[in-house]
């Protein structure tokens, strides 16, 4: 049974009126703002005891809801999710030890980006960077850095990787006076969903 149900539209009328929401996975999800609040209605099943009325899907509700109601209306439509530990078709890690869960943990309010602010985190970006390099025996010497950059995930890595490939390709073409806007790439059947 669904944790979460809309209120006044089925989902034929849903896909009707908004086609995205069937759209083939390898389209990127875009979101886009919704005007009509009043079609689209969250009811929580098991946060009953603590909203009594519907709430909106794209507004900010008008009255506060409890802390815990609204842990679980949101923790309730996770749950449709696919599981992580049942995810054995893709490039994703479902287990690490419990003390990398706590430096993630320890880490989830830092603003990667600001390195200002967090020069630590920076350098084991950095070392991490070095240390995948040399794993792979990329041509640098011992005394030189590697450049790299951490991402949240290979389909990101690998995207920047892509367009950091084809960046350095159209430089090339255009230094050599061929044409520089339509690149050849051939893959395996084994390549990266990203590309």
């Amino acid at each position: 049974h669904p944790l979460l149900t809309l209120s006044s539209r089925s989902t034929t009328q849903q896909r009707r009126a908004d086609p995205a929401s069937h759209r083939p996975p390898w389209q990127m999800a875009l979101s886009r703002a919704q005007t009509n609040s009043g079609e689209s209605l969250i009811s929580s099943t098991f946060a009953s005891r603590y909203v009594r009325t519907a709430l909106p899907r794209f507004r900010i509700p008008e009255q506060s809801i409890p802390k815990d109601a609204a842990y679980q209306i949101i923790n309730d439509e996770l749950m449709l999710d696919g599981n992580p530990r049942l995810n054995l078709a893709s490039f994703v890690t479902t287990w690490m030890e419990p003390e990398c869960d706590k430096l993630i943990q320890n880490s989830v309010n830092k603003n990667y980006v600001d390195m200002d602010e967090y020069p630590v985190t920076t350098e084991f970006q950095n070392r991490c960077v070095n240390m995948i390099a040399h794993l792979f025996n990329a041509p640098i010497g011992e005394d030189e850095t590697a450049v790299g950059v951490g991402t949240v995930g290979s389909s990101e890595a690998i995207m920047l990787a892509g367009l950091a490939f084809k960046r350095k390709w159209q430089n090339k073409m255009k230094a050599e006076g061929k044409p520089h806007d339509k690149p050849n790439i051939v893959t395996g059947a084994n390549v990266q969903v990203n590309y």
